[in-house]
């Protein structure tokens, strides 16, 4: 679902794009609202409320019964509706592998190059500064 909510929708639906989707059912329109940001300083302190996110959300079930959920941040209603539809696919035993190999594993793949690509930018403007200490005192 990861690699999923942090793919372009583009990218998504150009790998849908190349299965055969089965038939499905929306059991939850695809809309959008908004879920509150909770917070701690420091990662262990006493949590806030930083604020709110927009959030799309849907949910689709297959003729087959598998139920899928999306939720993604931002008005994207459409990621949300594909991510269900990807979700309710891989825990059917037909289809799984198939989404697997042809959609999830590339766009993983793709995401990782792209972290490893960004690292290695960023690794080649690292600054080393080194403290020369007196011997006096």
């Amino acid at each position: 679902m990861a690699v999923l909510a942090h793919s372009a929708m583009a990218d998504i639906a150009g790998r849908l794009g190349t299965i055969a989707l089965p038939m499905h059912e929306n059991l939850r329109e695809p809309e959008h609202g908004l879920v509150m940001v909770r917070g701690r300083i420091g990662g262990d302190g006493a949590p806030f409320n930083l604020g709110e996110a927009t959030v799309s959300r849907a949910a689709v079930r297959l003729t087959t019964g598998e139920i899928g959920f999306g939720y993604v941040l931002g008005r994207d209603q459409q990621k949300a509706q594909m991510i269900a539809l990807c979700d309710a696919m891989v825990q059917s035993t037909e289809l799984s592998g198939e989404i697997e190999t042809k959609v999830i594993a590339p766009l993983r793949a793709a995401m990782i190059a792209d972290r490893s690509r960004k690292a290695a930018e960023t690794a080649a403007t690292r600054v080393d500064f080194y403290t020369m200490v007196r011997g006096e005192g």
